[in-house]
């Protein structure tokens, strides 16, 4: 644990900091099921908002 003391006698707790890491950028294969991902996305909203329109 981290801290320290003040000349008052009171202890100032800092909280212990992850390491940093640089992300990596997708590959190819990634890009593929994000593009996959979305369009289900937007079929499935699609979707919704014509069940939507016509029950109402």
């Amino acid at each position: 644990m981290r801290y320290t003391v003040e000349d008052g006698g009171r202890l100032n707790n800092f909280a212990v900091e992850p390491k940093m890491y640089k992300a990596e950028p997708p590959t190819g294969n990634q890009k593929r099921n994000y593009i996959i991902l979305g369009v289900v996305g937007m079929v499935l909203i699609g979707g919704l908002m014509a069940v939507a329109v016509s029950v109402s």
